[in-house]
């Protein structure tokens, strides 16, 4: 027997009893239902008229059995033992809220404030196995709502900084700081939601009924969007207007960043945001097919007077030169 107290069964790697049989359940019989020992399930009020003891073989009992389990060769490794860890060993294991906030956070916190910080084209050596391990251990050891309310605080807080960066950029460079930090975010959360997944599964949908990525979604709409909106159309449709004024792709960015967050928003300019998302503009009518015409013909003047040539028109029919 172990000093820890708790019951050592050998048994071969397939977890068949090494001894004979018939002394095997001879050594069982004398264990009634009232001196079972088995550790607490924490949470789990104990069934009544279970009294928990000690188990424990006499020692001429623990030389039998080992001395028959070496005859049958069975090896001494503890991947053949079959161990039952007694209450107190099993308890040290539980994490307080101390523990969880002193050990456990700070390690947290900042490997998210590196994945929140690092630019897309960086890379920093984050341990995700070691992120995803402590997740799992404070969700198991019932601290999910201190965990939860500790991510959304410190990405609310650097959401903070970045919006307060976006105040005093100058209208020039406003849409490409813009287009920067939602990208930077969305690089972020790839990597933050899939490690933070065992808290998602068993707090976040099953007792908020949410889903974490649409949370922080929700938080970049709330710090950073909305607060900087208004002066982010005007520009967009500003730089619309000057073909090349902007990167394409930086504004498709944009713009496919802005519906994303809020779908609403492509009413504040409906001809820029039809642009990039499709069916937001009504369906096409037969009855307007002279004012489609007229505006693409009004497209191709303003174009041309501001340097666009048309390019060979020797080989155009007659039939189309009006």
């Amino acid at each position: 027997m172990d000093e820890g107290g708790f019951l050592e069964i050998n048994d071969d790697h397939n977890h068949n009893y090494c001894g004979d049989r018939e002394n095997y359940s001879n050594s069982r019989s004398h264990l009634s239902r009232d001196t079972l020992c088995f550790p607490p399930v924490v949470g789990v009020p104990e069934p009544a008229g279970i009294v928990r003891k000690t188990c424990s073989l006499t020692e001429s009992e623990s030389s039998s059995q080992s001395s028959k389990c070496d005859s049958s060769g069975a090896s001494g490794s503890s991947a053949g033992r079959l161990i039952l860890n007694s209450p107190s060993k099993f308890l040290m294991n539980a994490m307080t809220a101390e523990e969880y906030r002193t050990t456990y956070w700070p390690k947290l916190e900042r490997a998210i404030e590196h994945l929140l910080t690092q630019s897309p084209m960086d890379h920093i050596s984050i341990s995700y196995e070691q992120i995803y391990s402590h997740v799992y251990k404070c969700v198991c050891q019932q601290h999910s709502e201190l965990l939860y309310n500790d991510l959304i605080w410190k990405i609310a807080s650097h959401l903070q900084q970045v919006s307060s960066e976006l105040q005093g950029s100058p209208p020039e460079s406003f849409i490409e700081k813009f287009n920067m930090a939602l990208t930077q975010y969305t690089a972020a959360l790839q990597c933050i939601v899939p490690v933070f997944i065992y808290m998602n599964k068993f707090y976040i949908e099953t007792k908020l009924n949410r889903d974490l990525k649409d949370d922080l979604m929700q938080l970049f709409s709330h710090h950073v969007a909305e607060k900087h909106v208004d002066t982010l159309i005007p520009l967009l449709k500003k730089a619309d207007a000057v073909p090349f004024q902007v990167r394409p792709s930086t504004m498709a960015s944009v713009v496919k960043g802005l519906y994303a967050l809020r779908p609403d928003w492509a009413f504040l300019a409906p001809a820029l945001f039809s642009r990039f998302i499709p069916q937001i503009q009504p369906p096409a009518l037969e009855s307007q097919l002279p004012h489609y015409a007229a505006q693409d013909q009004k497209l191709q003047i303003e174009l041309s007077l501001t340097g666009f040539s048309r390019g060979d028109q020797s080989r155009k029919r007659a039939s189309e030169e009006s």
